[in-house]
């Protein structure tokens, strides 16, 4: 089977996503994730809507803010690829703030295209050395 990437705006659920975690409310814009959904971020591996939303909650609180920028966004129907910049800024004002790249896959639920059901992603690096 082939498939086919179209570059395209990101979707208002992604960008409502991310909204979430830059505002640290957590809400509504995780809803985008089935119920069951997996998330892999780096060695992450949370399992259920829920889980995703508590752990990105814990990480955002271990000290610092975050602000994604998307750079660009590929469709493939049950496959979105996002790609971008997030500046994560240390609530400790001492230390750097450090602005790495991102990339995410979005696989899509079978049963339901409106929701994600596996989230595989990187981001870094976050310091050299």
């Amino acid at each position: 089977m082939q498939v086919v990437f179209t570059k395209t705006a990101p979707p208002q659920w992604l960008l409502d996503m991310w909204k979430e975690i830059d505002d640290k409310t957590f809400g509504p814009g995780f809803d985008c994730f089935a119920e069951d959904a997996v998330c892999n971020l780096g060695v992450a591996d949370w399992k259920g809507r829920e889980a995703i939303r508590a752990n990105l909650k814990a990480f955002i609180d271990s000290g610092f803010t975050a602000l994604h920028h998307v750079t660009e966004y590929w469709d493939a129907g049950s496959l979105k690829v996002f790609r971008g910049v997030v500046d994560m800024t240390p609530d400790d004002r001492s230390m750097k703030a450090v602005h790495p790249t991102m990339t995410h896959f979005f696989y899509m639920d079978e049963r339901d295209e409106t929701k994600v059901r596996h989230w595989v992603g990187a981001v870094g690096p976050v310091a050299f050395g």
